[in-house]
Parts: C-alpha cells; sequence; structure tokens
C-alpha cells in the first residue's frame, strides 16, 4: 500500500503541473498585445506529418488562427510520422502541429508519469518552450470493434462484456501491430478475456482498430468502451512554440475542443482521403460548426 505521507506531496506536483500545462496560454495572457509572442517570432508554421487526419487537424488550426488575424502558414514539407513532426516543434523547425498524447510521449525522452493526469505527464516530458495546448474531444487511438450482429446478439457495449460472449476468441485487425494495442495477457488481467491474436482482420472474431478508420462509421463494427483504461489515450492536440503561443491563437485553437469528435475527425480524413483538399474540407466544416465567419 502507498505510503499515506506521500500523497500531499505527490498532490503537490500534480497541481504544479497542470498548471504548468496552462502556462502556454497564461504566460502569453500576461501580454500587453494578445499575439505579441507570435509577431516577434514572425509567421506561425504550421506542419504536419502525411495522414489525412494530421493534414486536415492543421488546416483546422490555420483556418481558426487566420479568423483570429494570427499569421500562419503551412509548411512546405511533410514529416515522416507523428513522431518526427513532434521533433520539429521540439527543435523549433516549425511552430505548431497537430499531437496525439501517447504518440507524443513515445517521441519524447522517458520521463516521470502521472496515472490519470496526461496533462500534467505531457507537461513533464516536453522540452522548455514547447507547449501541450488542452485537447479535443477526437482521439485516434486503438479500440477493439465487434460487429453491430455480435453486439446485439451478446449485448456487447464494454469490453467487459466480452467475458458473456461465447464463441469469440481471437482478435486482431488494421491496427494490432500498433504500439498501443493491448496483448492477450493484457486483455485476461484487465477483464478476464482470453483472446488470442491472429494479426488479421478476416478472421478475427474481435477487430483492432484505430478509432478514426473509416470502416467504423455508416453502421459498421460497434466500438467497445474500455472502462479499465488498458487502451492509453490519444487526443489531439495542438504542440506549440511557446514564442506563438498567445492569447489569441489559445483562444482560437480552444474553440475546436469541445467540439470536434472522433467520428468527425474521420470524416474529415475520409474527405481527404478522397481527394479533397484539406482546407476545403477543414474550412467546410468549421463553417457548418459556425467556429468561423
Amino acid at each position: 500500500m502507498p505510503d499515506s505521507r506521500l500523497r500531499p506531496r505527490a498532490a503537490v506536483a500534480a497541481v504544479l503541473c497542470s498548471l504548468l500545462f496552462l502556462a502556454g496560454c497564461g504566460g502569453a495572457a500576461k501580454q500587453n498585445a494578445a499575439t505579441a509572442y507570435a509577431d516577434d517570432a514572425g509567421p506561425l508554421v504550421i506542419g504536419t506529418d502525411g495522414s489525412a487526419e494530421s493534414r486536415v487537424v492543421a488546416a483546422l488550426y490555420g483556418e481558426l488562427l487566420a479568423d483570429a488575424g494570427v499569421k500562419a502558414r503551412m509548411a512546405s514539407t511533410r514529416y515522416s510520422s507523428p513522431a518526427a513532426t513532434t521533433r520539429a516543434v521540439a527543435e523549433g523547425r516549425i511552430g505548431l502541429a497537430p499531437a496525439y498524447e501517447t504518440a507524443t510521449l513515445r517521441a519524447l525522452p522517458a520521463g516521470q508519469t502521472l496515472p490519470g493526469n496526461m496533462a500534467a505527464t505531457l507537461s513533464m516530458a516536453l522540452p522548455p518552450g514547447i507547449d501541450a495546448l488542452p485537447p479535443a474531444r477526437a482521439q485516434n487511438g486503438v479500440v477493439l470493434a465487434v460487429t453491430r450482429a455480435t453486439a446485439r446478439k451478446h449485448h456487447l457495449r464494454t469490453l467487459a462484456d466480452l467475458t458473456k460472449a461465447g464463441g469469440l476468441r481471437t482478435f486482431g485487425g488494421s491496427a494490432s501491430r500498433d504500439p498501443d494495442a493491448p496483448s492477450p495477457t493484457t486483455l485476461q488481467r484487465a477483464y478476464g478475456v482470453q483472446l488470442t491474436a491472429t494479426g488479421t482482420s478476416a478472421t478475427a472474431d474481435v477487430l483492432v482498430l484505430r478509432a478514426t478508420d473509416p470502416v467504423l462509421t455508416h453502421d459498421g463494427p460497434v466500438a467497445l468502451t474500455d472502462p479499465n483504461g488498458v487502451l492509453p489515450p490519444e487526443h489531439v492536440f495542438p504542440l506549440i512554440g511557446a514564442p506563438y503561443a498567445g492569447r489569441t491563437a489559445c483562444t482560437a485553437l480552444a474553440r475546436l475542443n469541445s467540439r470536434l469528435t472522433t467520428a468527425q475527425l474521420a470524416g474529415l480524413a475520409t474527405s481527404v482521403e478522397n481527394g479533397e483538399q484539406p482546407s476545403e474540407a477543414a474550412r467546410k466544416w468549421l463553417r457548418s460548426n459556425g467556429l468561423v465567419g
């Protein structure tokens, strides 16, 4: 059992880290001019990786900033992965990029974590001068899903419900080799479920997918909720250099947080994959949601 004498110290540490997490907007808010930092640093360069998700979220950021009068432009180069984009922000080669929580932590040197407090964890892991702004509702983390027929037949809503479903023996799919995909041992310990990994979608009883996989839309498989928190969070958030985190920029980017859901992000990414320009998809969605004029 943890020593109770450590609890006040841990609580203080969590509060301090949470304050640090907010410093990107809070510190900039003390400036006389809301965009003083951004003006001094020059136009904000927004970077992306090559995925449709990253490109359309970056476009959403760009449209919100432009609507707020913040000077910004897209980087001329696409990075190879979210990890490469994270490093580009950390090294000052770009000023802003879409990032995902657990993927960002994997891209940074290992550091102390505070379970249940992702904001504080990111604050401790990020180098000085780099801020993780509050995340949107949308995430692209790994999910386990079953067909709608299977969900109805066995009344499946959560991963814990799988123990009630006889005949489900294997799991696998497009995200089965992802670093965030659970192992059979992890599932058994957390939920008492005995499944064998197959690695393929064709024969799997339970699918391992990314939350924004288009197959989950349009009456596709049902993603099961994870009450025990086995699957790590991957909410999308703005990773930004502190010189650009003025009040105006922070306020503009925060308008996305309560509105962008996982399903909406999946729809936007699908549109881009089907040939729509990220800027067009972003502008259309923002206008339809009343977020830009």
